[in-house]
């Protein structure tokens, strides 16, 4: 038997959140869902994000917030850099075919991003309207991109929200094997030298899992959070010595 959804709360612009403890269970329809309405403005979601909360809907729907537990994390220990793609990233950036940016051309990231449906989706979930917000939020220096430039084409990359010490991950996207996996790396890496513990990840998936993502306890991760936006954040801008702080940990 179907379990009958519970209630949603329907927010107004500028009305606070409810607890992320009553976001729907595991067993309900929508795991996670917590509320609906309210607004995509750079107050919101600067709020939701500190709390834990995150913006995903489809076109003809209204504007849905959720909170996960439990919640997918990357903690930047934990990547995984594999052997090939370790052996490919380094003899690209030798080369100088390969060149990571940050926030070059977010405009052409979050597009290509919007371009590319979820798996298991047949449409995107990166509407007109969410284009709109996140790029407020980049010109904001809230929201930034990293970006796999190759051969002087950008070839994959991702966007996230950054507050303070607390990383975001959003959405990626590749037009070349392995693009998106590398501007991974270079998050990671930028993280691993400001101190900067973990990514969110918001959803578990198999290749985030491959990656050494992992579920944490929806409370946990809130409480870390919270923690970390509190913090100074630090300057996004990509740097080539920050490689050494994922090379050597995989030097043996």
């Amino acid at each position: 038997m179907t379990r009958r959804a519970p209630a949603l709360p329907w927010l107004e612009p500028g009305q606070d959140f409810p607890p992320v403890d009553t976001a729907w269970a595991a067993d309900a329809p929508a795991p996670g869902l917590l509320a609906a309405g309210g607004a995509l403005d750079a107050p919101t979601l600067r709020r939701a994000y500190a709390h834990g909360i995150f913006p995903w809907f489809s076109e003809g729907q209204p504007i849905l917030w959720w909170s996960p537990d439990p919640r997918m994390v990357l903690q930047v220990a934990d990547f995984r850099l594999h052997d090939s793609l370790r052996k490919q990233l380094r003899a690209g950036l030798r080369s100088g075919r390969i060149e990571l940016r940050f926030d070059h051309d977010f405009t052409a990231v979050i597009g290509h991003c919007a371009g590319a449906a979820r798996p298991g989706q047949h449409g995107t979930w990166i509407l007109p309207e969410m284009v709109d917000a996140y790029t407020e939020l980049h010109r904001l220096g809230v929201a930034h991109s990293v970006e796999t430039w190759w051969d002087g084409v950008l070839a994959g990359g991702l966007y996230c929200v950054g507050i303070g010490q607390a990383v975001f991950g959003e959405s990626m996207f590749s037009l070349r094997s392995n693009a998106s996996k590398i501007a991974l790396a270079a998050l990671v890496a930028f993280c691993r030298a400001h101190g900067l513990r973990s990514i969110d990840c918001q959803q578990n998936t198999a290749h985030l899992g491959s990656l050494g993502a992992r579920e944490m306890p929806r409370e946990r991760f809130v409480q870390s959070m919270r923690m970390a936006v509190a913090l100074p954040p630090p300057v996004w801008r990509f740097d080539s010595v920050y490689w050494d702080h994922l090379f050597h940990a995989h030097a043996t």
